[in-house]
């Protein structure tokens, strides 16, 4: 056992206080959703007319399309985030003044600006200056540009959070920034914060139900439409249960998706046996074999650039 904890075990007392406190909080969840359920059958959302429309095989059909459209949107702007994250992370950590603040700024403005601004710029303020631009791209940029600064923030404080020595393991083997940064330090970085970064992509994932403010054709747009639709009784809160649904699956896909790739690094043989990180400052030969250990021992001493 520890000898030391963060707070005191709870006693008797504390233990039947905290299962009081338990019970009165789920009965008062429990009070909220049935008060929003009941009311939703009380205004007749969940009536047959309502869900009616659903038994169309072309609602189905556009709900198809949407969620086509909301994924083909998130695929371009996860990967572009994701190069663009490592761009600005690297520049980020450069040794040269003149990229490294530069580089800054820009991180920083990024992650000023909202995702909506952005798309709103794209989309009805470039035609100002007579540049058009689809509503598609306004969305697939806007989600880069935000994302992608974010992400670098997240790999550049994984890469900073090593410890010194496995950066000076790579520079006593004769290693430049360039061979270190891309062979020791990303790698176990990624590794590091793979679940934050997974999480940042749920967040671009979602955020494409912002375009439809202006008119790109994703999934929540489709929904506001066929809600708004006074022929089908306007079946807002069924279209927007379904639409939901249909979010926790793409979500949940990625998560699951995420895990099985964070296992599959786990266990390869080139990313799953890192070696423990030793104290900084550690040179010589013991610090020679961390680098062996790692499968640097035969890399080529001059390959690599400064960064």
């Amino acid at each position: 056992m520890s000898s030391s904890v963060l707070y005191d075990v709870p006693g008797p007392r504390a233990q039947l206080r905290n299962r009081i406190l338990g019970v009165v909080t789920l009965v008062l969840v429990a009070a909220v959703i049935g008060f929003v359920v009941w009311r939703f059958i009380d205004t007749g959302q969940f009536s047959a007319a309502k869900w009616n429309v659903f038994s169309y095989s072309a609602i189905w059909e556009r709900f198809g399309q949407a969620t086509l459209a909301t994924l083909a949107a998130f695929a371009v702007a996860a990967v572009g985030a994701l190069v663009l994250g490592f761009i600005l992370a690297i520049g980020r950590m450069s040794d040269h003044r003149w990229v490294r603040l530069p580089v800054g700024w820009v991180v920083e403005l990024l992650r000023a600006v909202p995702v909506l601004v952005f798309m709103l710029l794209l989309y009805y303020g470039l035609p100002v200056i007579g540049i058009k631009m689809s509503s598609y791209w306004a969305v697939v940029i806007a989600l880069i540009l935000y994302n992608g600064s974010v992400l670098s923030e997240v790999i550049r404080a994984g890469v900073e959070a090593l410890p010194r020595g496995q950066s000076e393991a790579g520079y006593a083997v004769g290693l430049r920034k360039a061979g270190v940064m891309r062979l020791i330090l990303l790698p176990q970085a990624i590794r590091a914060m793979l679940p934050v970064i997974i999480a940042q992509l749920v967040v671009t994932l979602k955020d494409t139900a912002l375009g439809f403010i202006i008119t790109y054709p994703e999934l929540l747009y489709f929904a506001r439409l066929l809600g708004s639709n006074g022929e089908y009784g306007s079946p807002l809160i069924p279209a927007a249960m379904v639409a939901s649904v249909i979010y926790v699956a793409m979500c949940l896909a990625l998560s699951y998706t995420a895990h099985r790739v964070e296992l599959g690094l786990r266990r390869s043989p080139k990313g799953g046996n890192v070696a423990p990180a030793e104290p900084a400052g550690q040179t010589g030969t013991d610090t020679e074999l961390i680098v062996a250990q790692r499968g640097l021992g035969k890399y080529d001493a001059g390959s690599g650039g400064g960064i």
